[in-house]
């Protein structure tokens, strides 16, 4: 029987020397191998497990219930910030009221590269869409997780370097192992029917979509919020307000071009 990963984590209720130990003796006890191991939060530990059959995870969790000194906090299958939580030292910010929103600040642009990237590696159709002010790291941090992914991705609308306006698609862009890259207020709001005709297409595609601005996509377009599979918030820090006001107060999209403004 092929070995089943397993996420521990627990509370410590009295820190004494040689707690880590006790419980790595237990696990070798019970044949049950640690993949890795660290603090996951303040006073909790996180760890990854290997086990041959979910009777060790029964045993285990009934004798560590009977410890004064820890409390676990969760024991499951590992999900995704399961295992990014122990692959960083901490979790993801989920939005309490929407379970598909995640939320990071500019100095977890890592964490965010690696969260997009394993995201970016499961097949079939995926919407993600990323909210943040201008120059936060967006498209940078989408070509970043691709490169981690090993994705190639593909820019259908966009002002990264110049903006990116594409009516159409040679013959190997239509590969379900792209990303393709969308900003959703270049489409919107500059691009014409044939750009519209093309992002129908891309949606039919089984693969991942990485919509920047999806609030300004959906309310001008036939899609809705509740499309997308994920969304993502980046902000400068965690009291940044992420507001379409500015853009559309002094009408950056104009005849000449972006002025500079970097979406």
């Amino acid at each position: 029987m092929d070995r089943k990963e397993w996420y521990l984590e627990y509370e410590i209720q009295i820190n004494r020397p040689g707690l880590l130990g006790d419980i790595s003796s237990l696990l070798g006890m019970l044949s049950i191998n640690i993949i890795s191991i660290n603090g996951v939060d303040e006073g909790k530990r996180g760890l990854l497990l290997l086990v041959k059959n979910e009777e060790q995870i029964v045993r285990l969790e009934s004798i560590l219930q009977t410890m004064e000194t820890i409390k676990i906090t969760k024991i499951r299958e590992p999900k995704l910030r399961d295992k990014l939580a122990v692959r960083h030292g901490r979790y993801i910010q989920r939005d309490a009221d929407d379970k598909k929103t995640f939320r990071f600040i500019r100095d977890e642009l890592g964490i965010l590269v690696d969260f997009m990237a394993e995201l970016f590696k499961q097949e079939g159709h995926k919407l993600i869409g990323i909210r943040g002010m201008p120059r936060v790291g967006k498209t940078e941090s989408v070509v970043a997780a691709s490169v981690c992914a090993s994705k190639k991705w593909l820019f259908v609308s966009s002002t990264l370097l110049k903006q990116t306006i594409r009516n159409q698609l040679i013959n190997d862009e239509y590969n379900a192992n792209n990303i393709f890259i969308l900003d959703g207020i270049v489409s919107t709001q500059r691009a014409n029917e044939k750009h519209w005709q093309l992002v129908r297409e891309i949606m039919r595609i089984p693969a991942v979509k990485v919509i920047e601005h999806p609030d300004i996509f959906v309310q001008n377009s036939e899609y809705s919020l509740e499309d997308f599979d994920y969304i993502i918030e980046l902000r400068d820090n965690p009291e940044q307000e992420i507001t379409y006001e500015v853009i559309q107060r002094n009408n950056f999209l104009n005849d000449e071009g972006f002025g500079g403004f970097d979406y």
